[in-house]
């Protein structure tokens, strides 16, 4: 077998694991990253480059860089048209450059910015049918030059990238969307009592501090952040004169409104997508001590998620004005939270509540 066609095979085969890699993720971030590390193997460059195009000013800018500089050239924007890559994206045609010092498109920012000097280069165009998305660049071929093998293998990996892009940004698009739908219905629920206005909001922003405080994962956060902002929607089931009520409620009052839990399960039953958001809806109103409702779950047996958000909606409501009792301040109630520390509420839980509060600004 001659030289070219080794090369040839070990460029196909390194090809096709390459981009059943980066294929196999809706995270945009893990697409780059993957995108990025697939170049410099696929052609056996020193570094690379993803440079994503600005779909509303045309611009492009450095989303991921590898190499000892690489965070540095994250930093980087260029204007439309702008460097070698700007050429690129404006054309549509990958390009070999083999003395990119010379090359009076090659912008010099970059390596000053990232101290790292560029001898050649390859740069191909990431794009769909109608569209440029990016632009992916190898750097500094390791050994010889950069030929039109390389040329046929880059866009064959650029076009794989372009897909990968593609499918994560429409997965994003719609899982926004569906976010969008649940937070414009818990508030459609919430204009039903004055009095709660911004509640879903701000216990979704509580929730995923403690989250975050407890280090959960990136699927968790997701779930918690829905069941946060679904978590009152069985409020729909309970009627005005014992929701709107202005005085304290009455025991069957009491015992209408504890129902609420149990509705927005059964509400949220009905989509299986939302299985796993389900415990933290129907649990927030459960007690560590086991005393709490719709279940009498106690300790361990409550999910996590529904002990974060107990936490985060008792905190906004005793701090929120209603028709029978005036707000605790936020002293008060970091006491009140103390106090009830590991009796109605998870104390690792109380805990990361109180870390969350002091290191993030955006709370008070």
């Amino acid at each position: 077998m001659s030289a070219v066609s080794t090369k040839r095979l070990a460029q196909l085969n390194t090809l096709i694991e390459l981009t059943s890699l980066i294929s196999s993720t809706l995270d945009t971030g893990e697409i780059r990253r993957r995108a990025i590390e697939a170049a410099t193997k696929l052609l056996n460059a020193e570094a690379g480059s993803l440079i994503l195009v600005d779909q509303d000013s045309g611009g492009l800018f450095f989303e991921v860089a590898v190499g000892d500089r690489g965070d540095k050239l994250k930093e980087i924007r260029l204007k439309k048209g702008q460097g070698i890559a700007g050429w690129v994206a404006e054309k549509g045609e990958g390009v070999i450059i083999p003395d990119v010092q010379s090359d009076p498109r090659f912008f010099k920012g970059a390596d000053e910015k990232s101290e790292f000097l560029t001898r050649d280069m390859i740069c191909v165009p990431v794009k769909t049918k109608d569209r440029v998305l990016g632009v992916l660049q190898a750097i500094n071929k390791k050994n010889g030059d950069f030929d039109s093998e390389d040329m046929t293998a880059f866009n064959a990996l650029a076009n794989q990238v372009a897909v990968a892009i593609e499918n994560a940004n429409l997965y994003q698009e719609l899982k926004e969307a569906f976010y969008g739908t649940a937070q414009a219905l818990a508030e459609t629920i919430e204009k039903r009592d004055p009095y709660t206005g911004g509640h879903t909001k701000r216990v979704m922003n509580y929730s995923l501090a403690i989250g975050r405080a407890l280090g959960l994962p990136k699927k968790e956060m997701e779930n918690l952040k829905l069941a946060a902002i679904l978590h009152d929607i069985g409020k729909i089931g309970v009627r005005d004169n014992v929701l709107l009520k202005e005085g304290r409620l009455d025991p069957d009052e009491i015992e209408k409104m504890n129902r609420h839990p149990g509705y927005g399960s059964e509400i949220l039953r009905h989509i299986k997508q939302l299985k796993d958001v389900i415990p933290g809806v129907r649990g927030h109103h459960e007690k560590y001590d086991g005393t709490g409702y719709p279940d009498g779950l106690k300790d361990g047996e409550i999910p996590l998620a529904a002990r974060i958000i107990a936490v985060a909606d008792t905190f906004d409501a005793v701090t929120t004005d209603r028709p029978y009792r005036k707000a605790l301040s936020f002293e008060k109630a970091f006491e009140e939270l103390k106090k009830y520390s590991g009796k109605q509420f998870d104390a690792t839980v109380v805990d990361a509540f109180f870390m969350a509060w002091k290191e993030m600004e955006i709370f008070i």
